[in-house]
């Protein structure tokens, strides 16, 4: 049974965020997820999704589950579980991944949750992914994000594949999120491997199915 961190920050797709959650927390392999959203997240899941709210009620609203594994933790609470390295942690996500985060990640600055979080799952030598959705993307972006993947983190930029020929945005984002479980080691039935295959030689999925 592993425990995940999530973080929601502000960057635009927050669809990403919401489908790992409805996941991870019907997954027999997990036992609990710790969920913080920056005040940027917040705006963003009202202004995408049209989620608001605190607690129970925002736990509801990411899930769809009322008895959820996943607890909001406040990103102003310096102090919380998963901002000590003591504390046994699997792994972290932060999705969508802002450039701001991603800015305060490769300097080190922490001033929130979600940087600490992150910073312990990086000097602990845990996986750390990040998921950014900015294009087109500077300098100063590309070498934050190579600083950041030298000292450990995995860069998962939210650039869908369409291999799977998915019909509606739900399939194209959770086969996105189950390259997600990949990487945390995590265990699934969706067919996320590219197989090979020609169209038309009977070796590829029809349309709405997958190789496997």
């Amino acid at each position: 049974m592993k425990r995940i961190t999530v973080a929601i920050t502000g960057a635009s797709g927050a669809i990403y965020a919401q489908r790992l959650l409805h996941h991870l927390d019907r997954s027999a392999e997990i036992s609990h997820v710790h969920c913080i959203v920056s005040a940027p997240g917040r705006r963003v899941l009202l202004e995408e999704l049209d989620i608001s709210g605190s607690g129970n009620e925002l736990t509801l609203a990411l899930t769809g589950q009322t008895v959820s594994k996943v607890d909001v933790l406040p990103n102003s609470d310096i102090g919380a579980t998963v901002a000590s390295g003591s504390y046994p942690s699997d792994g972290m996500v932060v999705i969508p991944c802002s450039m701001s985060t991603i800015g305060a990640l490769a300097s080190g600055a922490v001033t929130n949750l979600v940087h600490r979080a992150a910073d312990v799952t990086l000097k602990e030598n845990r996986r750390l992914i990040l998921v950014p959705r900015e294009t087109p993307l500077h300098a100063i972006h590309l070498e934050n994000m190579l600083r950041l993947r030298n000292a450990g983190a995995m860069i998962v930029p939210a650039m869908p594949g369409f291999y799977h020929r998915p019909e509606t945005i739900e399939q194209l984002v959770d086969h996105f999120v189950f390259r997600i479980f990949d990487h945390l080691g995590l265990a699934h039935d969706r067919a996320t491997m590219w197989r090979g295959g020609v169209r038309g030689s009977g070796a590829e999925p029809g349309i709405g199915e997958s190789f496997e």
